[in-house]
């Protein structure tokens, strides 16, 4: 017994809508492969699911040298008096170009962030997972040349703190070797001042007694003259009466 014609109409279960694209899409890229390889064609497939995302297939190396070729067979036939329509469209081809370039680029992105990854296949998950690997490399090497530069910048840093330090002891050194001599020859000139601040001590130092007129008993008053010539007659000798102390 056949099986019954199926009507084509939009599948109303969101899951069951998702499973029949996946199984009808990737049932499309073999066909489209198969086609390619068997008959020797040249095929180029772009597919958008209903949130946009891009799925393609290019028998050739170029997706771009494909639809080059498509736009110069489809619009090389028709006459000069569609020539704005022509650059239209073709604008219009330039710009799905472009966006079907971006998207995919969107999807590579969030594909290296983690997300999205259900669809791809283990030889994709490979590819990604070695591309991982490569940027983790690169980034290691990036950040290990870094610290090395600033470790560099650092020793350069304190040998030039060095070099100053041992400046800086050596004029210390230089102003403590020369503070003593400063401070012996400031003592020396205050003694040689106090020197010679001090009063000379000259012949007129000791002054004469004044004499009491008033008569005594038993005493011999002396003269002015004589008294001085007495004290002056003592000191030559090296001695001082007690009396005149």
């Amino acid at each position: 017994m056949g099986r019954g014609r199926v009507e084509l109409k939009r599948i109303e279960n969101k899951i069951n809508r998702q499973v029949t694209f996946a199984k009808r899409r990737n049932g499309l890229l073999k066909k489209a492969y198969e086609l390619s390889v068997l008959c020797d064609a040249e095929v180029a497939l772009i597919i958008f699911s209903s949130r946009g995302k891009l799925y393609e297939f290019c028998s050739t190396s170029s997706m771009m040298q494909t639809l080059e070729k498509y736009q110069q067979c489809s619009y090389a036939s028709l006459d000069p008096m569609q020539s704005a329509t022509n650059h239209t469209q073709s604008n219009y081809h330039e710009y799905l170009r472009l966006k079907a370039r971006v998207e995919l680029l969107q999807r590579s992105q969030r594909n290296l962030l983690g997300e999205d990854l259900g669809t791809l296949n283990s030889k994709e998950l490979d590819h990604l997972e070695h591309q991982l690997e490569s940027s983790l490399k690169q980034i290691r090497s990036r950040k290990t040349q870094n610290m090395l530069d600033q470790l560099a910048d650092l020793q350069q840093k304190e040998q030039m703190m060095a070099e100053a330090n041992k400046q800086l002891k050596r004029k210390l050194e230089e102003s403590a070797a020369r503070i003593p001599i400063r401070l012996s020859w400031d003592n020396g000139g205050q003694t040689m001042q106090h020197n010679r601040q001090l009063p000379p001590q000259t012949e007129g130092f000791f002054q004469p007694l004044g004499l009491n007129s008033s008569p005594q008993f038993g005493y011999s008053p002396m003269g002015g003259n004589e008294v001085n010539a007495a004290a002056t007659a003592n000191n030559m000798n090296g001695f001082i009466p007690g009396w005149m102390l």
